[in-house]
């Protein structure tokens, strides 16, 4: 966000206001959110994969513009000092491991062509943060955003119901009836509506009481339609680690306990099958312990890792690629990992696709990097209320990616609100948040 110290006190009407340059540059933020997350494909199951085939037009323009909007916005409307402090030294590192892979990739032309819809998300949702003046116009980016994806995902249920719901006709016939609104899965879904329901709460607490808690219900009551249970108890303790010790003034508290819940997720999960002490205790204890199966996928990820530790098989390059689908399938094997596109926990997927020194990076980035923003934010209230905003969202993605996949996954609405949250964290640290009135 383009933070300055204070603003001028204008009289002009509100409709005059939509047109001056901050009004516009307010109006492209909220353009550019809602449309990215919509996508250019809403209610269509197939609309993820679109994204990254190469021969769908109307995704190629649709990011193409977004791109180019993006960029234009950046120069013409956001503050030099904002645009230039975007891209951290850990960030820019790990672009570029992300770049070596696609050159690394088995198929480098389909592999650009996929991560160009990831390097435009990630510019995307930048400017996003980048344009909005102060508190009160990003509040607006993210209350109109919000109101049109969660009223689109609503109105789908009646008007276009075998979209917006699975069905028995899909590919996953088990989840038939569950929520997904304009969103390809229900595991996309909740947790967007996870990240919405941080967003009503950071509204209801800056004083928008009608706002927040409005928008707080809504994407509530659809995430829990989602089925998702690990939404749903990740939400509720997000919400809980970040706020209690702020209101508390145990701001300190915060980070350690990210820290605890990342380990404990990690011994939780990926250290029952990689840390022998822990998977001998795990079947012991719970011998059926599989998080439905994925425990199958994290083993074979992890022999077919030892024999390319440093590199790993470059990106869209392992899970449903030939190399896969020529692999004998074991009878006893709980997932057919030849059919599976992805590994179902993200950073076992960036170390096979990029690489042990490729994950070390991401550790420090994605996890080290927020937790030093969130200490550096400045003591004041608007500050306070986005930071805990961002680090709600950033603290319940990380702890997501620990059963699904998203990172550098296109336009993935999940991957796209987690990077929102760790480059709106690095914004809120960096300089106060300009008000309209006395803060």
């Amino acid at each position: 966000m383009s933070n300055t110290g204070s603003l001028r006190r204008t009289e002009r009407a509100p409709l005059s206001a939509a047109f001056t340059r901050d009004g516009v540059a307010t109006a492209i933020a909220a353009l550019l959110f809602t449309v990215i997350l919509v996508s250019f494909r809403p209610f269509q199951p197939a609309g993820a994969e679109m994204t990254g085939d190469g021969g769908d037009i109307v995704n190629q323009l649709g990011f193409g513009s977004l791109g180019a909007i993006s960029i234009f916005s950046l120069l013409a409307f956001a503050d030099p000092r904002v645009v230039r402090s975007l891209l951290s030294p850990s960030w820019l590192l790990m672009l570029g491991f992300f770049v070596l892979s696609v050159v690394m990739a088995t198929d480098p032309p389909s592999a650009m062509r996929a991560a160009s819809f990831t390097l435009i998300g990630v510019l995307t949702m930048a400017t996003i943060l980048a344009l909005p003046r102060d508190a009160e116009a990003f509040s607006k980016v993210i209350i109109f955003t919000i109101v049109v994806v969660i009223g689109l995902s609503y109105i789908g249920l009646i008007v276009f119901p075998h979209e917006a719901l699975h069905t028995t006709d899909s590919l996953e016939p088990e989840h038939a009836g569950l929520w997904r609104g304009v969103f390809t899965h229900k595991n996309i879904a909740g947790p967007v509506m996870a990240c919405f329901s941080f967003a009503g709460l950071y509204l209801y607490r800056r004083g928008q009481r009608l706002w927040g808690a409005s928008i707080f219900c809504a994407a509530m009551i659809f995430m829990l339609h989602t089925g998702s249970k690990t939404t749903a108890g990740l939400v509720p303790f997000s919400i809980l680690i970040v706020v209690l010790p702020s209101l508390i003034g145990m701001r300190l508290g915060t980070p350690i306990l990210f820290a605890l819940a990342i380990i404990a997720a990690a011994i939780g999960t990926l250290g029952i099958v990689f840390l022998p002490p822990v998977k001998h205790l795990a079947a012991l204890y719970f011998p059926d312990l599989t998080y439905t199966g994925r425990t199958t996928l994290w083993e074979f990820a992890g022999e077919m890792l030892a024999k390319r530790p440093w590199t790993g098989y470059g990106f869209e390059s392992f899970w449903g690629t030939p190399l896969l689908l020529n692999q004998e399938q074991p009878f006893d094997r709980a997932w057919d990992i030849r059919t599976i596109v992805h590994g179902h926990n993200g950073y076992l997927d960036i170390v096979v696709l990029m690489g042990i020194p490729a994950l070390c990076v991401a550790v420090y980035t994605f996890l080290i990097a927020p937790l030093r923003d969130y200490l550096r934010i400045p003591l004041r209230k608007e500050n306070i209320y986005l930071g805990d905003f961002f680090m709600m969202v950033v603290l319940f993605a990380a702890l997501n990616a620990f059963l699904e996949s998203f990172f550098f996954h296109r336009a993935d609405p999940v991957w796209l609100f987690f990077v929102f949250g760790m480059f709106g964290l690095r914004q809120v640290s960096l300089r106060p948040m300009a008000v309209r009135g006395p803060s």
